[in-house]
């Protein structure tokens, strides 16, 4: 159950869970203000606590503001887009055909029927960088089970608004966006061992942080580099 504060400017979402420590955190790229709290711990506690973090939380806020956006895509002739870091620009070819999207050298080639409209566009190059995803994370999952010796027993890739993804640690499933088929690989693989890792531990606790500094020691900058990528969205609440 989540419970929101109003501090002001400022909203904060607080959950409850079985664990020793507060953990406050502020999530790109909007600044959503999350705390997990102890079970033990009253609300007015955790206010307060709260309180007496609004400098450090405004500063992070201010940061993800100003961390550079890319253009809303109208899906036209020569628009640049993003497949695994990588920048091509987008060729449409018109086709009474099925449709298909294709990399070629530097081109993103949009093969669609005459009457396709920009929704349409959209909606074909969704559904190919949800392929994409699904993928590359079926074969990241298959190199990385054996490692942090757990099962993933379903993942599910979908448009997310509010994170890069998620996991379900009883189930054993996890969610990743679309959208990590625009950023570097090393991006995606990040997020994966991320989720996996919480099938083992569900928060972010010391214990979370100790299990990824084992399996991929670069994690901080890995998370970095995709927090600091242009957000391809300016409305989105993560």
């Amino acid at each position: 159950m989540v419970t929101t504060l109003e501090l002001g400017e400022v909203s904060v979402d607080v959950v409850s869970k079985d664990i020793k420590n507060v953990h406050l955190s502020v999530h790109p790229p909007t600044g959503r203000v999350r705390i997990s709290a102890p079970q033990r711990m009253e609300i007015e506690a955790i206010r307060l606590y709260a309180i007496s973090k609004l400098g450090w939380i405004k500063e992070h806020q201010q940061k993800l503001q100003e961390q550079e956006r890319e253009t809303p895509r109208e899906y036209l002739e020569r628009e640049s887009h993003y497949v695994w870091g990588k920048r091509y620009l987008l060729s449409i070819v018109e086709q009474n055909t099925r449709p298909t999207v294709e990399r070629e050298h530097q081109r993103l080639v949009l093969t669609v029927r005459p009457d396709a409209n920009e929704a349409s566009r959209h909606t074909i190059l969704e559904d190919w960088y949800r392929e994409q995803v699904r993928i590359a994370t079926a074969e990241l999952i298959n190199a990385w089970e054996d490692k942090i010796e757990v099962e993933v027993t379903k993942v599910y890739i979908q448009c997310m608004k509010t994170r890069w993804g998620s996991c379900n640690s009883q189930a054993k499933t996890i969610r990743l966006n679309t959208d990590l088929g625009r950023k570097s690989p090393e991006c995606l693989e990040y997020i994966v061992v991320h989720e996996m890792i919480h099938i083992l531990e569900p928060t972010h606790n010391e214990r979370f942080q100790s299990y990824m500094s084992h399996f991929m020691p670069d994690w901080k900058h890995r998370r970095q580099v995709l927090n600091q990528l242009p957000l391809r969205h300016a409305n989105w609440t993560y």
